[in-house]
């Protein structure tokens, strides 16, 4: 209890210096066992506690079975048996050389400093110094699950897949289940110590898992951390394929009018809002953040779902962490009070009005806008100066061909909401059945930038603010069949005519579209 003491003066110190800020303990093994013992004994002050593996089930582990055998075992077989339980609580050396080989380090280099880390680390350890901290973990290890109940701290658990001596996916579920305020993260293919793999960066994780606060209550605007040159990439890279597979035409609307290739009309100088249609099951969105961030080096800010954001209670919802690329690249909550924000911090922010109920909707209801009478974004856009440009996107119907639509019960957001209810509600979502097609192409539009800078007052009004509404609502649905019909001339929108074009030209070259 000495270590946890010890922790626990630094945590009370820190707070005592910085009441409002909360205090991050990130703790791996005994380190996470430490930190749930502070957060047990001290629930009145704001903790967050990162555990990697936390060793909460060493008195359940086959490491009981060990312990009894190596205070038995010869004194000629110690060097043997520390070896062993090294090898297994770090699981394959291979996982922490590749990502160092593909920094250019030297792979038999790397192999070979890992295993005689090992070696020198078994040398001066002895049986009795190892002894001595199991009995320790055994010992935090208790009190920390006779205390569960009292932690009230933010707790994030990491949990690998490849754990031989302690059921560590198993432990944290229990975790899980057992914290009110727990989000848990799997690394299946990882070992014991996960902070010692190359592929696992704990800032990444953080951000995905949207782990970080400035003060007692998350800010998803002002708490938002951009990711490095390194992370985008990183982080992009598994979503590359649907660029890749769909090769978007992105166009724009010149102040003058004039269509161009690319989002040139797109101001650079926020706050932007975007409002558009959303394609079934949110496919576009994934293309469209990913080339404002190429293309104009800009974060684009979706409003999202919330149960992007919220631990699911159970039902049919997915697992959050499906989430986290989405969290990663800037989406929030969709709210009045967030899109305030937003606006104020003068963002490029995307906006589908029609939200979940268009992304899911039912077979024949394709590229029909489901819009709700209220104007709210009309007038949060005035009140701050904001330009708004509608846009129309197309493709769905070319990537496959929707066979069927089941139905079941969610929170569905089906259009922006004030923040005191109303219209959030247990909505039916229709997940749909999809046939695959070979794949066609996506095509987007950006309209001319409507100003509302000095309008706020006549915006003010209700039939202003429809009229506007209604307006932004129709410029969507023209974009739509703007694209329908221009698209039947693109020689390109088939995947194959592409592919050759590429195998030609170079596979970085842009591929041609329909003429303006």
């Amino acid at each position: 209890m000495e270590l946890v003491k010890l922790v626990e003066t630094t945590v009370r110190s820190e707070n005592h210096r910085s009441p409002n800020k909360p205090i991050y303990l990130v703790g791996e093994s005994l380190g996470g066992c430490l930190a749930l013992a502070v957060a047990a004994r001290n629930p009145d002050i704001d903790l967050a506690l990162i555990l990697a593996n936390p060793a909460t089930s060493v008195n359940k582990s086959s490491l009981q079975a060990v312990i009894p055998l190596l205070s038995l075992m010869p004194e000629n077989l110690h060097f043997s048996g520390l070896l062993y339980i090294l090898g297994l609580m770090t699981g394959d050396p291979l996982r922490m050389v590749f990502p160092n080989a593909e920094k250019g380090l030297p792979l038999q280099q790397r192999v070979g400093e890992i295993l005689q880390g090992h070696v020198v680390l078994s040398s001066h350890l002895s049986i009795e110094t190892l002894l001595w901290k199991l009995k320790m973990l055994q010992s935090v290890s208790t009190f920390s699950n006779s205390r569960l109940r009292a932690i009230k701290a933010e707790i994030l658990v990491l949990s690998s897949g490849e754990v031989q001596l302690l059921s560590s996916q198993k432990e944290c579920e229990r975790l899980f289940h057992a914290l009110p305020n727990c989000e848990i993260r799997k690394f299946t293919n990882s070992g014991y110590f996960l902070f010692l793999e190359g592929g696992v960066d704990l800032m990444t994780i953080i951000k995905g898992v949207r782990f970080y606060r400035r003060a007692k209550y998350l800010n998803h605007v002002l708490d938002y951390i951009p990711l490095t040159s390194l992370e985008y990439k990183k982080a992009t890279e598994p979503l590359r394929w649907v660029d890749s597979t769909t090769c978007p035409v992105m166009l724009s609307t010149l102040e003058d009018g004039k269509i161009v290739r690319g989002l040139a009309g797109i101001p650079y100088e926020g706050p932007v809002l975007l409002v558009g249609y959303h394609m079934l099951l949110g496919i576009d969105t994934i293309p469209l953040v990913l080339h404002f961030m190429d293309e104009k080096n800009t974060i684009l800010r979706p409003l999202a779902h919330p149960m992007m954001f919220k631990r699911p209670t159970g039902g049919n919802l997915p697992d959050i962490s499906i989430y986290d690329i989405m969290r990663l690249l800037g989406g929030v909550p969709v709210s009045s009070i967030n899109l305030y924000k937003l606006l104020s911090s003068k963002s490029h922010i995307l906006l589908y009005p029609g939200g979940i109920r268009e992304a899911f909707h039912r077979k024949g209801e394709e590229y029909k806008l489901f819009w709700s009478e209220q104007t709210e974004f009309v007038r949060a856009a005035a009140r701050f100066g904001a330009k708004i440009i509608p846009f129309g996107v197309i493709g769905e119907d070319d990537i496959g061909q929707e066979s069927y639509s089941g139905e079941y019960e969610a929170y569905c957001e089906s259009k922006l909401t004030n923040d005191t209810g109303g219209e959030v509600a247990n909505q039916p979502v229709h997940m749909p059945g999809i046939l695959p097609k070979l794949p066609g192409r996506f095509y987007y539009l950006f309209g001319k930038p409507i100003e509302t800078e000095g309008r706020y007052q006549e915006l003010r009004e209700k039939e202003k603010a429809r009229e506007l509404y209604l307006h932004v609502k129709s410029e969507v649905e023209s974009y739509i069949a703007y694209l329908m019909e221009k698209r039947k001339s693109d020689p390109y929108r088939n995947i194959l005519a592409r592919l050759l074009y590429q195998a030609t030209h170079g596979f970085t070259s842009e591929v041609p579209t329909f003429e303006l």
